[in-house]
């Protein structure tokens, strides 16, 4: 008796498979691999570099507090922004290599402090380059930005503005998980609708980028014409300083705007997401990182630039009690520039408060003293 063999069941489910999707789950894990080595690299060198040169710079200008000048009040508040984004870098490094496990407040909370340095920086820097353009070319009318309360309160609007611009970080930024990644939790942006997603885009780049880089290049646009003819030196070098100041800026900013602006407007076709998905991310998390590691630079810049800042510094280092010397200048000062003979002498250099009691003894002396001749 012949015996049957049914072969029907045995490539019933046989299919084909795609063996590109595990080689592209493979790269993606590889390339995710790769930038979290450099995110852990890259934000310990900022930590390390951005606590250490924010924290002398705060030491030196809190040894000046009694001269103070305008810029001094304006890279104070600079540094400070720094170091509140640089609380907020461990966190940062944690997230790239094991995913976001902090919670939904503090998920808004780091994002809502890298949104305040950011405006912070950017806002303050427009500030310096303003008062620089005017002591340039309105000397005589700035007797009045010299006075100590209207610069504290200027850096106090900053501060609220920036406060008011971040509040889409408060409303959207929470801890979620990843569809693409199974049991990945990230910090990201949940927005209701499309159009809030975009709206808060253009208001971050518009309001907080495009802006001030405009009133930024018309500024230098007429210091550099100015300080072209011009022969006085320091003047010239505090310009020049100010402008790396602000160059170092946009190229560490720029790439994350471009990231983000790409982010938001590009329709992804569907057989491509999950690709375009990865690379999209990647440039996210370098472009962001690369803004972070912006923290730190500004006192290399003045270490570089400046020999007496280097000075200053190593006094500091080596003797925390050490004053600094009220008759120098700071690298980014221009009170040397800026002290017309049309401005009242109380109104000249510095922005430490003066105590209308002293003012009124010592005018009553001259007074009398006056009467006794």
């Amino acid at each position: 008796m012949a015996s049957e063999l049914d072969l029907h069941g045995l490539f019933e489910h046989n299919g084909t498979f795609e063996y590109g999707d595990y080689e592209y789950k493979e790269d993606c894990i590889r390339t995710r691999t790769i930038v979290a080595t450099f995110f852990s690299v890259l934000y310990s060198v900022a930590l390390l570099l951005g606590l250490l040169g924010n924290v002398l710079m705060l030491v030196v200008l809190w040894q000046k507090r009694c001269s103070w000048s305008v810029t001094d009040a304006f890279v104070l508040h600079m540094s400070v922004a720094d170091l509140l984004l640089l609380l907020t870098v461990p966190l940062w490094a944690v997230d790239a290599v094991r995913g976001w496990s902090f919670g939904s407040g503090v998920c808004k909370l780091t994002g809502v402090l890298f949104k305040i340095n950011f405006y912070c920086c950017i806002f303050l820097l427009t500030c310096i380059s303003l008062h620089l353009y005017c002591s340039i070319n309105h000397t005589r009318q700035m007797g009045l930005c010299r006075k100590p309360r209207l610069v504290h309160l200027l850096c106090l609007a900053v501060w609220i503005f920036c406060l008011i611009l971040s509040i889409p970080d408060w409303m959207y930024l929470k801890a979620a998980s990843n569809s693409n990644r199974e049991n990945d939790i990230e910090c990201v942006y949940e927005y209701p609708s499309r159009a809030s997603r975009v709206a808060s885009c253009l208001c971050f780049h518009v309001l907080g980028f495009w802006i001030p880089a405009i009133v930024l290049l018309s500024c230098y646009t007429c210091v550099l014409e100015q300080c072209r003819s011009d022969q006085y030196v320091q003047k010239r070098r505090v310009v020049y300083i100010i402008l790396v100041l602000c160059v170092v800026f946009f190229l560490s900013w720029t790439p994350y705007n471009i990231a983000l602006v790409v982010d938001t407007f590009q329709d992804l076709p569907s057989k491509s997401t999950e690709s375009c998905d990865n690379h999209r991310w990647t440039a996210l998390k370098i472009t962001h990182a690369v803004g972070v590691l912006h923290s730190c630079f500004n006192p290399l810049i003045y270490l570089g630039l400046s020999e007496k800042f280097r000075r200053w510094m190593l006094t500091v280092v080596t003797c925390g009690s050490c004053a600094v010397e009220n008759g120098d200048f700071f690298p980014w000062d221009f009170r040397e520039i800026d002290t017309p003979t049309s401005v009242p002498q109380e109104e000249k250099g510095s922005l430490c408060p003066t105590n209308d009691t002293e003012m009124t003894v010592t005018q009553t002396q001259q007074k009398n003293n006056n009467d006794i001749v």
